[in-house]
């Protein structure tokens, strides 16, 4: 069972963030402004045993990657900044492991392509940084910044091909022609391709993704979540009060995995937690008591669902965006509870 991690490396001051937010910026800085919105609203969420970590420090990588293994899951995949013209950002961290070769631990790209800005990204929709896609040559540079990630023994692999997860297929102005000309560059390089997966919040694209020549479709429910249930109904009520869209998670789990995820090439997300406010305010989303209990039952449904099939993989979102309110590492309320039920619930359906 490959269980990969959603991992934000967004803990270490950068020059952008210290011109667009404050000096010292991390994600920290969001999580520790963060305030209750509402009676039993769990804020704010406190790292445990890790602490207000830096990623510059190298014992933090090594803990997180003892954590990961423990528990299990068997690779991170590290949110990857390519803004097309060769700008880049965020990839400290990824360019430190190559070149010390530590920590030992699976890891892979999913390439975050989309402009910075708007709530998603705390700020009020100003543009911070523009994804393009200037040229078929950007591509080519986008490939080979890459390929040393792709040949270290470390990089996650489906089929024997370096697994690469685009995080907004449709952005892509000619999603088949980026994939054909990363698997020629691939396979031209000593790499038997790469392994597409995309990744998308809408049943209905699965297939269109699909016959674009992705090898796999990620689905995220967390939409699904706001339509279904009650969700019309709260949207109404959040705009009326100013108040969060709030969501039981016991019920939003019973969404997040479908007769869908049941395909071959159809690979479910599993999700602890979710509380964007510490980005978006009153305009977040928020998956109300969130509990490793549930989670655990998440997680045995996911991975009974996955056992069945060729390829087995499942998907968390996330390892450690602690921004939005969503992650596996060890809190103050809850200590190790979401490691010990994504553990347990593996388990369960062995």
């Amino acid at each position: 069972m490959e269980v990969i991690a959603s991992y934000l490396p967004q803990y270490l001051p950068i020059p952008e963030n210290d011109l667009w937010h404050e000096p010292g910026f991390t994600e920290w800085t969001n999580v520790t402004k963060a305030k209750k919105l509402y009676p039993g609203h769990y804020k704010p969420q406190i790292p445990g045993e890790l602490g207000f970590y830096d990623l510059r420090v190298k014992e933090t990588a090594i803990r997180q990657t003892e954590l990961a293994k423990e528990y299990g899951v068997t690779s991170f995949c590290f949110w990857h900044y390519w803004f097309g013209n060769g700008k880049k950002i965020l990839d400290w961290q990824i360019e430190e492991m190559i070149r010390s070769q530590t920590p030992d631990f699976p890891f892979c790209f999913g390439w975050a392509n989309e402009s910075w800005q708007g709530i998603d990204h705390g700020v009020n929709k100003r543009m911070l940084l523009e994804q393009t896609y200037p040229s078929t040559s950007d591509y080519e540079k986008h490939f080979f910044h890459c390929l040393r990630a792709f040949k270290d023994k470390r990089y996650t692999e489906v089929d024997g091909k370096p697994l690469f997860m685009v995080y907004k297929p449709f952005n892509i102005p000619n999603p088949s022609e980026f994939i054909e000309i990363w698997q020629y560059l691939a396979k031209s390089n000593g790499l038997k391709g790469i392994y597409f997966i995309a990744q998308t919040q809408f049943e209905k694209e699965i297939n269109s993704l699909l016959n674009l020549g992705f090898d796999a479709v990620n689905t995220v429910r967390l939409r699904d979540v706001s339509i279904k249930g009650t969700g019309p109904v709260m949207k109404i009520v959040s705009k009326l009060f100013n108040i969060p869209q709030i969501y039981s998670y016991k019920k939003a789990i019973k969404y997040m995995i479908t007769d869908e995820e049941k395909r071959e090439n159809v690979i479910p997300t599993i999700i602890p937690n979710w509380d964007h406010s510490p980005r978006s305010g009153k305009k977040a989303m928020i998956l109300h008591n969130s509990n490793p209990t549930d989670f655990e039952k998440l997680v045995t449904k996911a991975t009974k669902v996955v056992s069945k099939k060729k390829r087995k993989i499942i998907f968390v979102k996330s390892w450690n965006e602690w921004g939005e309110g969503n992650y596996l590492e060890p809190d103050r309320k809850f200590k190790r509870g979401f490691l010990d039920a994504l553990k347990n619930g593996l388990s369960n359906a062995c």
